[in-house]
């Protein structure tokens, strides 16, 4: 993420500032110049200092403490351990007998983009135009009243990232949200300074998207040479605005004749570009062990990094090579067979990319999935120790929140209830592994922002309309 937010500065401050300049300086325009120019105007909502009194405390580090508190102000949390000192003004939270933990990141959600009501007028994730859509931002479609984000709150979701749909090999710009209940616009929902990312797809969704109309791709081979020779056209872009810069720096103020003329910007090469300056973090959905094993053949190729492999249903197979590339893998607990690619899954699959040393993600792709990802992560965790491995709750908390932080390359914000980093935290009525338990208070930066059993403020506008209606009113 650092290097995202230098490339960005830097195009900013020789562009002459981006967010209101239309008349950038195009030697100094960079993949990730045009996000500043759609600018996070979130805002981390107020709370008063709040200490948690003598809970158990999952720290999403890997670290469990029994009777512990936290303390939390300004946004940031301050410390972790026993008998600390309540701040004057401060809140103070019986946690005994309840745990607190790192709040819920899903890297892969599609709120927004397939919103509530699920109907064909809603249904904007999906370019499904052409095998190559490089160009399109997921959150150009955020619908930010979709009543999925409430209901992601309340399961102890603090961030999620909107992804493209899965039709064409590469989908488009995925966007970092932070869940503000009653945003009016999708910027006041970004996650500031979070990277963008790049939604790819291999095997049977862009293959049967476009062989069913007789177009490329239609194979797996089909597939693979369309990355190719996209990422080939990417290079020759970065290598013609490279020349255009050392043009421009050549020339002097009394140098004769006109400039240099730029390159034609190219949007979807421009997203590509960024892909291999490591400044779009790339997400790949892939099922298949020998098609991620050739994903990264190609990343080799072209000197990208894949940052995670979604679905990733046989991720097992290849656990060794997926923690010696340092690539995560973002699945589901026991979702597969609902297609050939999707197969061959276990149960076991999450914790055996765990036990490999790799960086294992549960993710949720599902408006009813992310209202209980703490239940997919204690499914896995139990087929873990059924198969005889040891893995701690603790440890198992990391796939919900470290780890989808450092796929999405927020990890220095947010992720761990380490001391500086965002105090997104969740109050749990029991062991947030059992089917039992219910989020009873969440907060994000800080900020309570879901408590359960009182009313939600500001209410949603769309599901009080709703509500209205169907009172007969």
């Amino acid at each position: 993420m650092r290097a995202y937010l230098a490339a960005a500065a830097a195009a900013c401050l020789f562009a002459g500032g981006c967010a209101t300049s239309g008349d950038a300086d195009p030697a100094q325009l960079t993949a990730s110049a045009p996000a500043a120019v759609y600018p996070s105007t979130y805002v981390r909502r107020p709370g008063p200092p709040t200490l948690f009194r003598g809970g158990t405390i999952l720290d999403g580090a890997g670290g469990e403490f029994a009777a512990a508190d936290l303390l939390i102000a300004d946004g940031r949390v301050v410390a972790l351990g026993q008998n600390l000192a309540a701040p004057q003004g401060a809140e103070i939270v019986d946690a005994q007998g309840r745990y607190v933990t790192a709040g819920i990141i899903d890297a892969h959600s599609h709120l927004g983009v397939y919103p509530s009501p699920s109907i064909q007028a809603t249904s904007d994730g999906n370019e499904a135009t052409q095998p190559n859509t490089a160009e399109v931002w997921a959150e150009h479609s955020v619908w930010p009243m979709d009543p999925g984000f409430e209901r992601a709150v309340a399961g102890g979701i603090t961030a999620l990232h909107i992804l493209p749909g899965s039709a064409n090999l590469f989908g488009g710009r995925g966007v970092t949200l932070r869940p503000v209940l009653g945003a009016r616009t999708v910027q006041e929902m970004k996650f500031p300074d979070a990277p963008q990312s790049l939604k790819m797809a291999c095997g049977e969704n862009p293959s049967r998207v476009y062989g069913s109309r007789n177009s490329s791709p239609a194979t797996g081979m089909g597939n693979v040479a369309g990355y190719r020779q996209s990422f080939a056209q990417a290079q020759e872009y970065r290598r013609n605005w490279a020349r255009y810069r050392e043009r421009m720096a050549a020339r002097t103020a009394d140098s004769e004749g006109d400039p240099p003329t730029p390159p034609d910007r190219n949007l979807e090469l421009e997203t590509l570009v960024g892909v291999l300056e490591g400044e779009i973090v790339l997400q790949w959905h892939c099922y298949r062990a020998d098609e991620m094993a050739i994903a990264i053949d190609v990343a080799r190729e072209f000197g990208f990094r894949i940052s995670a492999f979604h679905h990733a249903v046989e991720a097992y197979k290849i656990a060794d090579i997926l923690a010696q590339e340092n690539i995560c893998a973002a699945m589901w607990a026991d979702w597969w067979g609902f297609k050939i690619e999707a197969y061959d899954g276990i149960r076991e699959n999450i914790p055996f990319v765990h036990a490999a040393g790799g960086c294992a993600i549960v993710h949720s792709d599902s408006d009813v999935g992310i209202q209980r990802l703490n239940q997919e992560a204690a499914k896995a965790l139990s087929d873990a120790r059924r198969a005889g491995l040891t893995i701690s709750r603790a440890e198992a908390w990391t796939w919900l929140s470290r780890n989808p932080a450092r796929a999405l390359g927020i990890d220095d914000v947010t992720g761990t209830l380490e001391v500086g980093k965002a105090a997104d935290v969740v109050l749990w009525s029991a062991d947030p592994f059992s089917t039992y338990a219910v989020a009873e208070r969440v907060y994000v930066e800080g900020a309570l922002m879901h408590q359960r059993g009182a009313a939600r403020s500001p209410p949603s506008d769309f599901e009080l309309g709703q509500s209205y209606w169907e009172a007969g009113q």
